[in-house]
């Protein structure tokens, strides 16, 4: 562990430093942004309570997997624009109108810091918003303009570096022919938009190919991500991971899997 951040986690415990003083001190060196739908918000463990058709009675149910565990050098930068221990559910403070449970953020942190400890202290910026669409997250739109913020945020207030932009969102638009067919343009478009205004032309992104749907449009989505024609973009595959009950979002073991792929992927040359 650093030297500075355990004497800053040892006046923590001590009750001489707070939580939001962790906001004010450069820590973070390596920031990674996750953004899309729910799936990389993280529906691991979220338990459907209600028997009855179209009701949703929602809870999570608090089951931390080791992969997942709180780190000391995992940080989040939380809904309030503070660098706080990051702890599941990441987007629980984000993803405010849903049942948040676990996701790839924490696996991927923690497999990136055991195979490259060198890399220092990571922070996480949770942006993603369950059951949004490639249209939502359109340039110069809420949810797009709230991700550009909170990323300069974390640049500002950390000092460190953008490593990559983690990316899982499409299964909103496979319920049209139209918006199937126009995701390609849409998301190159907004990969491109998001290098311009963080000022990272080369910026390193990697993708989720969908692996659910909320329509039948699924392969045309899944196609136009592998056919993404922008340099540095990276593509892990979800389809085979375990699917929950609901027949949408990953369970648990499928989101730590998940991460372990995501931080394969970002490590390779």
């Amino acid at each position: 562990m650093l030297p500075h951040l355990l004497l800053l986690l040892l006046l923590t415990h001590a009750g001489w430093v707070t939580t939001a003083d962790v906001g004010n001190c450069s820590l973070v060196k390596s920031i990674f942004i996750l953004a899309g739908q729910s799936n990389i918000s993280g529906r691991g463990g979220v338990v459907n309570h209600s028997h009855r058709p179209g009701f949703v009675n929602e809870s999570w149910d608090g089951v931390i997997p080791r992969e997942c565990e709180f780190n000391p050098s995992i940080l989040r930068l939380s809904g309030g624009l503070k660098w706080v221990e990051a702890h599941e559910p990441l987007h629980k403070d984000i993803d405010v109108n849903n049942t948040c449970g676990i996701g790839p953020g924490m696996p991927f942190a923690n497999t990136v810091l055991k195979k490259d400890p060198s890399i220092g202290v990571i922070g996480l910026v949770p942006c993603a918003v369950g059951g949004t669409s490639i249209t939502e997250w359109a340039p110069g739109g809420y949810l797009y303009k709230e991700m550009i913020k909170r990323t300069k945020v974390a640049m500002r207030c950390g000092g460190g570096k953008i490593r990559a932009l983690l990316w899982y969102q499409g299964e909103s638009d496979t319920k049209t022919l139209e918006d199937a067919k126009m995701y390609k343009v849409r998301l190159e478009r907004f990969f491109r938009h998001v290098r311009h205004d963080l000022e990272l032309p080369n910026l390193p992104v990697i993708q989720v190919g969908i692996a659910t749907a909320l329509g039948p449009y699924m392969e045309l989505v899944r196609k136009a991500q592998r056919e993404i024609n922008i340099g540095n973009v990276k593509y892990v595959d979800a389809k085979g991971l375990q699917i929950g009950p609901d027949y949408t979002h990953l369970t648990t073991a499928a989101q730590i899997q998940l991460g372990q792929m995501l931080a394969d992927a970002f490590l390779r040359n």
